[in-house]
């Protein structure tokens, strides 16, 4: 599982008075997470789930950028791994399949070699696959997201975006995340399954659970518990596959059922391939839209210049792509010794390449840190990733968020943060579990 990085003893609850930070010597910190000036640099462990659910990855990324940008660390659960900071290098790894595989896993797991928990998402997932197989199976679900079938579904997004915005309450304080980032997406994920209607919650809970860290009161407890719930979303889509093996449609199952590179998945490989589907059409957009409400409430003067001009939107959508970064960082191995950027990396180590930093990285982007709609680079972000591993689904993302502002606007007069936002335990996916807003309508 992807957060096996962080077990527990590198882990706590939110709640816990002690924070682990492991690197070479190994910290231990009470209470908040310490200013990143303040903690050795051999210290800083990227993946501390604690500099995301706190919103203080910002500083200690800033750090290693200047001064580290190809870190080590080394844990007893994950082995070697090393943190890229910087866009150019991000992007050297990302566009180089060759050298840096896929196929060992996308997130920070287990040394190569080692025996993967239940291998439900590690390397049983296209994305977690090097070309050929990579592509092909890759190309057999492509299709749902073509842009004839983005075309045909813009009517249906906006439908049900105006019926969400519509039954808003005005006046009075509601969750955000919840009402509408969670709803619209789950909808949206229903459709590109063809997933019955009133279950499509089940979407969201599946999506949630794949990356959880299991802690008291937390998403799941248990790493069984995880085990549980995705088996049960497995026997779900099993049904599924069995129904439209004889009724195929268009949908996400059917082009699994009856793909020539796909119809002969393993169970858990189809479990692999769904799941990343969800995660990748749900989480994303959901915390970006999220992300695109909260960030516009720290720069009330790019509201005031998006509502004055709302032929930025889609400018507005690539920027907050970029300053949210939805999820955090993606991995490869090495799959031979090679340098980088002056450090040597050795055959099987880990590489994280950590796109939230590289989208602060102040030698690509002017001002990184701030929200500029009008940004001319906007789009150069490292959220979708490059190579052949590029975002398959970035163009309804971006659909999505675009229809989403344009029937805002038309709507709302003001959508105002009402508190600082619960974040996401989880240095993985760069999210929001609550964003508190109240909505004020044009008049």
């Amino acid at each position: 599982m992807s957060e096996q990085a962080v077990n527990a003893e590198e882990t706590t609850s939110t709640d816990a008075p002690e924070a682990r930070m492991p690197g070479a010597a190994g910290a231990s910190f009470k209470g908040p997470m310490p200013a990143a000036a303040d903690v050795a640099l051999d210290d800083i462990l990227p993946v501390h789930p604690r500099l995301f659910s706190e919103n203080r990855w910002h500083e200690y990324f800033a750090r290693l950028r200047a001064e580290d940008p190809v870190h080590f660390n080394e844990t007893e659960t994950a082995g070697r791994f090393w943190s890229l900071s910087r866009y150019a290098d991000i992007k050297k790894v990302d566009t180089d399949w060759k050298n840096f595989s896929s196929a060992h896993g996308i997130t920070l797991g287990f040394p190569v070699g080692a025996e993967l928990p239940e291998g439900m998402l590690q390397t049983t997932t296209f994305i977690a696959m090097d070309p050929p197989v990579h592509d092909a199976q890759r190309k057999a679900v492509a299709g749902s997201v073509a842009p004839t079938n983005l075309h045909n579904m813009e009517a249906l997004i906006r439908e049900r975006t105006c019926t969400v915005l519509d039954g808003l309450p005005e006046g009075e304080t509601f969750d955000w995340v919840e009402t509408v980032s969670i709803e619209l997406t789950t909808m949206m994920l229903a459709t590109l399954f063809d997933f019955p209607f009133e279950d499509r919650s089940k979407l969201t809970r599946w999506s949630d659970v794949t990356f959880a860290i299991p802690q008291p009161g937390g998403i799941i407890e248990t790493v069984e518990q995880r085990r549980e719930e995705l088996l049960e979303c497995l026997q779900y889509f099993q049904r599924l596959k069995e129904e439209r093996l004889k009724n195929p449609g268009h949908d996400l199952v059917s082009m699994m059922a009856h793909g020539a590179e796909t119809k002969d998945l393993t169970p858990m490989e189809y479990l692999g391939n769904l799941l990343l589907l969800i995660v990748g059409g749900n989480d994303t957009t959901r915390n970006t839209m999220s992300g695109s409400v909260y960030s516009l409430n720290k720069f009330p003067d790019q509201f005031a210049k998006l509502a004055a001009n709302p032929e930025l939107i889609p400018q507005m959508v690539a920027e907050v792509i970029r300053w949210q970064t939805p999820l955090a960082y993606m991995r490869r191995t090495a799959n031979r010794d090679i340098e980088l950027s002056g450090k040597q990396i050795k055959q099987g180590d880990q590489i994280l390449m950590w796109y939230a930093s590289g989208n602060r990285d102040d030698a690509v982007f002017d001002d990184p840190n701030s929200l500029d709609i009008e940004r001319p680079n906007a789009r150069q972000h490292l959220s979708f990733g490059f190579g052949v591993h590029r975002c398959m689904g970035n163009r309804l993302a971006e659909l999505q968020l675009r229809i989403l502002w344009e029937e805002l606007l038309q709507r709302f007069e003001k959508i105002e943060v009402q508190a600082e936002p619960e974040r996401t335990f989880s240095s993985f996916v760069n999210g929001y579990t609550h964003l508190p807003v109240r909505v004020t309508r044009k008049a």
